[in-house]
C-alpha cells in the first residue's frame, strides 16, 4: 500500500478476454493506492482476507487523513496466483465495506496491463507491505 500525492492510470492492453472493456483513466490526488494479489490459499479464507484488507486500508488511510482509495490488481507480488474470480470476490467484498464506511473507491481496470504514474510521499508510512 502507498500514500500517493498523485496517481494516474490508463489501460494499456487487455489481457483477459472475458472482462469488460475499459475506456478512460483514473487521476486522483492524496489517496491510498493498494496493489493486491490473491493466492490459492485465499480460497479457504475469503472472509478473513476481506476483513484484514479493509482493516489495513482504513489504518493507512487514517494515518494520512484520506478517504480516497485506488485498488490495483498486481499479480507480480508472489509466484502462486489465485484465479480471477477469487480476486474479484475478495476485492468486491472489500470495496463494498469501504464504500459503506464512506470511502471513495477507484478500481484500475481488472484484466488489463496498465500504465501509471505515481508520486508517493516521502514518509516511511507512505510505503507499507501487509501480508494477509
Amino acid at each position: 500500500m502507498f500514500y500517493a500525492k498523485h496517481f494516474e492510470c490508463r489501460p494499456y492492453e487487455k489481457v483477459l478476454e472475458d472482462v469488460d472493456d475499459f475506456v478512460g483513466s483514473i487521476n486522483v490526488r492524496n489517496s491510498i493506492i493498494v496493489f493486491y494479489h490473491v493466492e490459492p490459499i485465499d480460497e479457504d479464507r475469503v472472509k478473513s482476507v476481506v476483513t484484514k484488507l479493509v482493516k489495513n486500508i482504513k489504518w493507512i488511510a487514517g494515518k494520512f487523513g484520506s478517504k480516497t482509495v485506488v485498488i490495483h490488481s498486481f499479480n507480480h507480488l508472489a509466484t502462486k496466483k489465485g484465479g480471477p474470480e477469487l480476486a474479484k470476490t475478495i476485492i468486491s467484498g472489500a470495496v463494498d465495506k469501504l464504500k459503506r464506511a464512506g470511502y471513495i473507491l477507484f478500481e484500475t481496470p481488472f484484466g488489463y496491463q496498465n500504465e501509471w504514474i505515481m508520486h508517493v510521499a516521502g514518509e516511511s508510512l507512505a510505503k507499507v507491505f501487509k501480508e494477509l
